[in-house]
């Protein structure tokens, strides 16, 4: 045991964050493009 997780949690976890670092990344770019056509509108 680690940090009181059995060791088949922290393949869980890992796995876990493997697959959503590209959905972060989507949504970074989505965000980031989402603020870009805020601020051209307020500009206009």
């Amino acid at each position: 045991m680690f940090l009181g997780f059995e060791w088949y949690w922290w393949l869980v976890i890992v796995a876990v964050l493997i697959v959503s670092i590209p959905f972060k990344v989507k949504f970074m770019k989505w965000w980031s493009r989402r603020q870009q056509e805020k601020k051209n509108q307020r500009g206009k």
